[in-house]
């Protein structure tokens, strides 16, 4: 009973010597995923792009505005009788803008968050594949990492990746 409680013994301190000597060889990394993100080449021309198309609708908006405020003060300057008629006028204008507005807002708000998911996508895809490549066993996001010691950091590594792949 004694020799085999002695084995036993012995298999479990050679089981958590080889799980620990396992242990050992894990490869651990993290990257700085908001400067990843915002360094990849992909980013920056989608920020160039959406910033275009919020600058257009920015301008069109401004001119409906101006016209829409033209339209009021000269509403303003009719008569009771002449207000009653054209009141309807101005309300379907001002409705139709607003809607109009809220639709454009959600197109561009929709599509930012679309190319946000196809870049994180391609964050996600390029440390995988470094990772697999390099024999990481776990990568994390610094955002999640009370401390990090810079020299498991492979940030720079994935932008290169990235911004290769992207060209």
């Amino acid at each position: 009973m004694r020799k085999t409680a002695v084995v036993l013994g012995s298999m479990v301190i050679g089981l958590f010597l080889l799980a620990g000597s396992a242990q050992a060889a894990d490869k651990f990394g993290y990257i700085d995923l908001s400067r990843t993100f915002s360094e990849y080449n992909k980013t920056k021309g989608y920020d160039k792009n959406l910033n275009d198309k919020e600058k257009a609708y920015t301008d069109e908006r401004d001119k409906k505005v101006a016209e829409l405020k033209g339209l009021q003060d000269k509403f303003n300057l009719l008569n009771d009788k002449e207000r009653e008629s054209k009141r309807g006028e101005l309300e379907t204008k001002m409705k139709a803008f607003q809607d109009s507005d809220r639709q454009k807002q959600e197109a561009l708000r929709k599509e930012q968050d679309e190319k946000m998911k196809e870049i994180l996508k391609d964050i996600e895809d390029a440390v995988k594949k470094y990772s697999e490549k390099e024999g990481y066993t776990m990568v994390f996001n610094d955002r999640v990492l009370v401390y990090q010691n810079k020299a498991l950091e492979i940030t720079n590594q994935i932008i290169e990746a990235l911004n290769k792949a992207s060209k």
